[in-house]
């Protein structure tokens, strides 16, 4: 019996040591695709700012989108609102009301940032993500015919009192400059469409609703309808595959430079020295090695190209124990801004180390990153300043 335990016992210590030694399992990576996408929101509601009730200001408000994400945070797009405002007012006898309504189209461009991958990375399978919008446009008024009668009214009413009727008042069609703001969110349905909700804030020239106020006009929508990604929103890496688009057609990735360098061996040599006829065993020192891990265009994924290299930084590390790599990222000037590239060349170095840590099991304290952005340009090429210069020494 105690043998037969002392075998089993021996078994599940072997099965352990050989699950331990496998080492965690690499997931797969998702890298963010730039994409075109529609959206269509016909359930809106628009409030007005004015002087009498909430119901009273209130109207039906529609909006149609296109837009383009640019990358895992900025976008823009050109979002068309439209239909009807309202406006209101007291006057002097506070049970008199006037409200009055007209048409509107207004056309804007906004840029969009998603705060979601902002703060918390880029996840194409998270079910809420939260973007913020500022912009600017024109609002384009027309059919203000009930603001002429009311106009009327006021004036034949109050003419005896000296209250003055709409000073603005304004006919035909009017285009005035907006600003907008809000927030959307977004809710995942499948990869492709999601329901959005969103709410916005616009202002503009006092003029807008006929009626002086001295003051800026306002008004707030609130917007839900379907968003359509058109194209996929991401690729799906993982160690070991090629990369490989979820669309219908396989995209491999643009190839930049291949570069074939001949690996460093370290090299023993054996001198004679002239003077002594003993065999002396000298070592040459080990030169620095370089390799450039270059990228395409605001992307910090690894291309399959550039494995070998890799490999060869590995192989060098692992041959000089004693060695230390350092990884400086950099991003093209001709592209995106100052600290787009900064987060670039910063994410181009870290994916490196990753790499050389998870697949090689390269100690990490061997490895120092730093980053340039777009600070400065290691080459007179644009486009091969999309990269991650390794020296290892």
């Amino acid at each position: 019996m105690n043998i037969k335990k002392s075998i089993l016992s021996c078994m599940l210590m072997l099965g352990f040591v050989s699950a331990s030694a496998q080492g965690p399992e690499e997931k797969p990576e998702y890298v963010f695709n730039p994409h075109w996408y529609v959206q269509v929101q016909p359930l809106g509601g628009q409030y007005t700012l004015g002087e009498v009730s909430f119901g009273d200001l209130f109207s039906y408000n529609v909006q149609a989108t296109l837009g383009y994400q640019f990358d895992e945070v900025l976008g823009a797009r050109l979002a068309i609102n439209a239909w009807q405002s309202k406006g209101g007012s007291e006057y002097e006898d506070p049970s008199q009301k006037f409200t009055w309504g007209w048409k509107y189209v207004a056309p804007t461009v906004d840029l969009t940032a998603n705060l979601s991958n902002l703060f918390v990375g880029f996840n194409p399978k998270r079910l809420l993500n939260v973007n913020l919008f500022v912009g600017v446009g024109a609002n384009i008024g027309f059919s203000n015919d009930e603001a002429a009668d009311v106009a009327a009214q006021v004036l034949k009413r109050y003419n005896t009192s000296g209250a003055a009727p709409m000073s603005y008042l304004w006919d035909g069609s009017k285009p005035r400059f907006v600003g907008r703001a809000g927030l959307a969110a977004d809710f995942r349905l499948s990869d492709k469409v999601s329901f959005g909700i969103e709410v916005n804030a616009n202002t503009l020239s006092d003029r807008y609703n006929s009626k002086r106020a001295e003051n800026a006009d306002w008004y707030f929508n609130a917007l839900a309808g379907l968003k359509i990604n058109l194209g996929d929103t991401y690729n799906l890496w993982a160690p070991g595959m090629k990369f490989k688009s979820r669309g219908i057609f396989n995209r491999q990735p643009r190839v930049i430079e291949k570069v074939v360098e001949k690996k460093v061996e370290v090299e023993k040599v054996v001198e004679k020295p002239v003077y002594i006829d003993k065999i002396v065993e000298v070592e040459k020192k080990q030169e620095p090695l370089r390799r450039d891990v270059f990228f395409t265009i605001n992307s910090t994924r690894i291309d399959p190209t550039e494995d070998q290299k890799l490999d060869e930084i590995a192989s060098f590390l692992k041959l000089n124990p004693q060695a230390k790599v350092t990884i400086t990222g950099y991003a093209d000037k001709g592209t995106g801004n100052a600290q787009i590239n900064d987060r670039l060349g910063k994410n181009r170095a870290k994916v490196v180390a990753d790499r050389l840590v998870r697949q090689y099991k390269i100690d990490r304290s061997r490895i120092v990153t730093d980053s340039k952005g777009d600070t400065e340009q290691p080459f007179a090429e644009n486009d091969k300043n999309r990269v991650s210069i390794c020296i290892a020494e």
